[in-house]
């Protein structure tokens, strides 16, 4: 992955400076809108923290769901828990852009923290358009000119081209943190490395976007071997012409998936690595659950079997690098768990370099022994690292990358 050199939080004196902020506070929450994982406001606090103790005054925006559905809600909850992550007084405005934001923003001193609300509030911020049309927006207008830097730290939200994403950055000089950094760096480590063996893990039920990974993945010659479970491990199967009971092929169509076969098949024609179960859990009409060599399995597909973990453990203890994507099996039920635990505890015994995809896999790390030393990465991005994966540019990276040559190379935009 070829990214320019661009500047980070280390890289400039901030001191006494007024810095915006893009984090991803985007947490779920139950149905009193109360945060239920924290891990993504945790993410951010070395970033934070940085700004602090630099003297630096910190206005921080972030979204929090979509209009219409249950989760867009307002920030109040994410600024009690900001406060406590960070151990100090962060200030908090119910606004964005109106009269009480902005002389929130004018009235912040150095060292202080100022969460303003729920960016979505603002209607643009639900457009995507190119950089330099979101840098025109009332938005990014009404207070970009309180500041004297732009600091993304929102990987998870790379592949939008929001106004708060991709328009800030042509206004002002910007800067990476520590989030957005620390990803780029493992995603260059899983994509350009020349460490051998490079062995990806690749699972869940997002199969049209696996798929276009694996197409990128071979072309660029980038795995030795990649490893399907789930429901992208079935669709393989499939399309490398293995055998499948009726009640798998009925489990495939009913979930749109039997269209797939052919895309699956064209990528495994051209020279994909691609290792599929040998075999399966599946829960039979009566309810028993059974495991059974995928070729001749009868039931609906819950996890991998026992000897597909054997085999597959034994291929990530022998890699160097080892990237993992999507659950093994129907995790959000505990005795479906089992295959995915497996394969990440033989990650983590391994002495490969690991990058985890957070969401299911992430939620699951206080179930194994984890290394204290280090040498692995939890990507807070969802889809954003699906598209990099894939090979698709990031907006977000495209308009810093803008702002680079804008702000501190003088050439051309």
């Amino acid at each position: 992955m070829e990214v320019l050199q661009l500047p980070a939080i280390d890289d400039i004196e901030l001191t006494g400076r007024k810095v915006l902020v893009r984090v991803d506070f985007n947490s779920p929450v139950d149905k009193d809108g109360r945060i239920i994982d924290d891990s993504r406001i945790k993410a951010h606090k070395p970033t934070l923290m940085k700004l602090i103790n630099t003297g630096a005054a910190t206005v921080v925006i972030t979204h929090q769901g979509r209009p219409g559905d249950n989760d867009f809600i307002t920030l109040e909850t994410h600024f009690e828990k900001l406060r406590e992550v960070l151990g100090i007084d962060v200030k908090f405005v119910d606004d964005v852009i109106g009269p009480a934001a902005l002389k929130a923003v004018k009235d912040l001193k150095g060292g202080e923290v100022l969460l303003l609300d729920n960016v979505r509030i603002v209607s643009e911020e639900l457009i995507e358009a190119e950089p330099e049309k979101q840098a025109k927006t009332y938005l990014v207008r009404r207070l970009s000119p309180f500041f004297d830097y732009f600091v993304f730290d929102a990987f998870a939200t790379a592949h939008r081209s929001q106004p708060s994403i991709v328009g800030f950055p042509i206004a002002l000089p910007s800067l990476m943190g520590y989030v957005m950094k620390h990803e780029l760096n493992a995603l260059k480590r899983s994509l350009s490395s020349s460490e051998t063996p490079k062995l990806f893990v690749l699972g869940g039920a997002k199969v049209r976007d696996t798929i276009k990974i694996v197409e990128f993945l071979t072309k660029r010659r980038v795995a030795d071997r990649i490893l399907t479970t789930g429901l992208v491990g079935l669709t393989f199967h499939v399309a490398k012409g293995g055998r499948a009971g009726k009640s798998l092929l009925k489990f495939l169509d009913e979930r749109g998936l039997t269209t797939l076969i052919p895309l699956a098949r064209r990528v495994v024609l051209s020279g994909a690595p691609v290792d599929t179960p040998y075999d399966v859990k599946v829960i039979k009409e009566d309810g028993r659950v059974v495991e059974e060599p995928i070729n001749i399995a009868d039931g609906v597909p819950v996890d991998i079997g026992s000897y597909t973990v054997l085999m597959y453990s034994e291929m990530i203890r022998e890699s160097s690098v080892v990237v993992m994507r999507g659950p093994a099996g129907y995790v959000e039920d505990s005795r479906f768990r089992s295959g995915t635990l497996e394969l990440l505890k033989a990650a983590f015994e391994s002495n490969a370099y690991l990058i985890v995809g957070g969401g299911h896999l992430g939620s699951m790390f206080d179930e194994i022994p984890v290394r204290k030393e280090g040498g692995f990465h939890i990507s807070t991005g969802g889809g954003a690292l699906l598209i990099a994966l894939s090979g698709e540019s990031l907006p977000a990276l495209k308009a810093l990358e803008l702002s680079y040559r804008k702000f501190f190379t003088g050439g051309p935009v």
